[in-house]
């Protein structure tokens, strides 16, 4: 053997030396990885990558050789392996084209195409039929794990043809250089620090899914369901598959097909417990078919599922040096598995119990909602509280929810604390008067920002008005008619500070005409109005001031025409003043009260009680007939 190849050869057993010693000590990290901090697999990745970098330029530091090639790739891979896995997908590119460039001299060819897929398509002709095809394979597969994290989708179908027969080869045999796991130990062959294969099988169920969610997104639900289903065949972990059973599911969904949807829910949560998800777009189609026990059973598992610790952990993250979590990230996947914050949830879960019957259950979340929020607050997370509670109500309202819970449970002194807690947070930034103008008059910008400004202070009076509606509501279950009476009146006293101002005309008392012109805000304010003077006019009614709550509950009328409290003991009064014709009427007339309008539009505190006195209806309508024909 000449001196020369001796030096050759000497310096190859070097560097392959050295490459392994490099991945062994990366397998033996990632073999650890769950005792080790992200940011200690971090710091060992950025090592591992600075290694690998110092040797390929050893490597790439003298002229091509034949006998270094295979080596040479090796490294390359395990290099652009660890660039991807820092996100660093332009340097892994550069690596990749320069290696293979390097490599191509050894062929006599020299491609010059700067476009990726032409290009890639010179170098597998050109290696196709030599010892170099399955190193550079191994290389096409970091191609399509980048073009994969890096969301470009249409150049991974234009390479479709290809990247099947990479598949196909790769697991057909040919592609197998003696570098496979069984036989990597030999210490004159490179390691590599992934397995191709392995990563070919990953990226095949990693595109199917970024390509379904693209499909889905765009409108292609059938075309989506077709790859998806396709998909579900494929070896991936349980993750993966879970994720094809649930954009399968929402395919289905978007094609008007709920129960089918359903059982491919059911099959991610059977395959990933963890899934939430698929409990989230369970609760959902429960949510549309207006199933509304099993909604509040789906709100339930998801909120618990999110306060497990796994839960705050990407499902698709690991160790692995190429994790799914790395390779799915378009914009449309995420939409799809986008789910709202455990907070977000329990609140959600809280509403519903209050509005279908399980109002003690309501009560409990809600306590356990507001326990949270301040637990969060009090430890000094304040911009986390902001980011997790950016879907919840805003403090006030979520105490006027508990409140109007905690009254329904029967539950008044509880309630009064919290709409204490509204009135001295609010009641010192309330206006003396508040003109609203009309919404089609306001032209210029400085009119659209006093406009906003009015908007909140409106916001605000209506809480507050809120809070004084509800301590009046528990006066009344109390039986604490003086007080009612109070609270009622401050509330209608808020109320009448609003005004609205027409062009050319002064400033007046918003009407129950106006109420759907002006929007929400004025719709909430008539609705207080009407419900405040109704119960002050229940109250008079329990100390025999009839000719005052009569005129408490013509005027409730007139704000809140609906009020069905209003309607049936204003014909109380009129019965016991003697006025039983104009009584019966006015019966009548509240019983024909559309119920239409769903009590879900409407804040949880605006529901009319269903305490304190109430009339029976069979009653009424005895006396109706008692009363005869007029």
């Amino acid at each position: 053997m000449s001196n020369k190849m001796y030096q050759t050869t000497s310096l190859l057993n070097k560097w392959v030396q050295e490459n392994n010693e490099l991945v062994n000590k990366w397998k033996q990290q990632e073999g650890g990885g769950d005792t080790l901090s992200q940011n200690q697999n971090h710091t060992h990745l950025r090592w591992c990558s600075s290694d690998f970098d110092n040797l390929l330029r050893k490597i790439q530091g003298v002229p091509p050789l034949a006998e270094h090639t295979h080596l040479e790739l090796s490294v390359v891979y395990n290099a652009c392996v660890c660039a991807a896995a820092r996100s660093q997908f332009t340097e892994a590119e550069l690596l990749l084209a320069r290696a293979i460039q390097r490599a191509l001299q050894m062929t006599g060819d020299g491609p010059v195409a700067s476009d990726p897929l032409a290009f890639w398509r010179t170098v597998l002709k050109s290696v196709g039929n030599t010892a170099l095809n399955s190193s550079v394979l191994y290389l096409l597969c970091l191609q399509w794990a980048i073009w994969l994290a890096t969301c470009q989708l249409k150049t991974i179908q234009e390479f479709k043809e290809e990247l099947s027969s990479l598949f196909e080869t790769l697991f057909g045999g040919a592609g197998d250089d003696g570098r496979s796991e069984a036989r990597g130990k030999s210490s004159d062959i490179p390691l590599l620090v992934m397995d191709p294969r392995r990563l070919a099988e990953l990226l095949q169920i990693c595109t199917s899914i970024a390509q379904g969610a693209e499909r889905l997104s765009e409108g292609q639900s059938s075309e989506a369901l077709s790859g998806l289903q396709t998909a579900s065949s494929m070896p991936a972990p349980r993750t993966l598959v879970a994720y094809v059973h649930l954009l399968s599911g929402s395919c289905l969904a978007h094609m008007s097909r709920p129960q089918m949807a359903l059982q491919c829910y059911r099959k991610a949560l059977e395959t990933d417990s963890c899934c939430v998800y698929a409990l989230y777009q369970s609760m959902l189609i429960y949510r549309q078919l207006g199933n509304t026990q099993a909604e509040i059973q789906a709100l339930r598992l998801l909120h618990s599922t999110l306060m497990l610790p796994s839960a705050t952990v990407p499902a698709l993250a690991g160790t692995h040096l190429l994790s799914p979590s790395l390779l799915l990230c378009s914009q449309s996947l995420n939409s799809l598995l986008s789910v709202p914050s455990a907070l977000s949830v329990l609140h959600n879960l809280a509403l519903k119990c209050v509005l279908h019957g399980r109002v003690s259950e309501g009560v409990e979340h809600y306590l356990d909602l507001l326990a949270a929020l301040h637990s969060e607050d009090q430890h000094g997370s304040l911009s986390q509280v902001h980011a997790e509670t950016t879907h919840l109500p805003r403090f006030p309202e979520l105490y006027l929810e508990a409140g109007a819970a905690l009254l329904m449970a029967r539950r008044p002194a509880d309630c009064m604390v919290l709409c204490n807690e509204v009135i001295s947070a609010t009641l010192e930034l309330l206006p003396e008067k508040l003109v609203l103008e009309d919404p089609e008059e306001r032209i210029t910008a400085e009119t659209r920002t006093v406009s906003g400004e009015g908007e909140d202070k409106v916001v605000m009076l209506l809480w507050a008005g809120a809070a004084y509606l509800l301590l009046g509501h528990c006066q009344t279950q109390l039986k604490d008619w003086k007080q009612a009476v109070t609270h009622y009146t401050r509330c209608i006293n808020l109320l009448v500070k609003v005004r609205f101002k027409k062009k050319g005309f002064q400033p007046q008392i918003p009407s129950a005409e106006m109420v759907f012109k002006l929007g929400t805000d004025l719709c909430i304010l008539q609705r207080l109005k009407g419900l405040s003077l109704a119960g002050r006019g229940i109250s008079f009614t329990q100390t025999d001031q009839l000719r005052e709550a009569l005129r408490d509950f013509l005027l409730s009328l007139q704000a809140f025409p609906e009020c069905v409290g209003a309607g049936l003991w204003c014909g109380e009064v009129l019965w016991r003043l003697g006025r039983r014709q104009e009584a019966a009427a006015c019966w009548e007339k509240t019983w024909s009260f559309s119920t239409q309008s769903s009590v879900e539009s409407l804040p949880v505190y605006l529901q009319e009680p269903q305490s304190g006195p109430l009339l029976d209806s069979k009653e009424l309508r005895n006396r109706i007939q008692e009363l005869g024909p007029t």
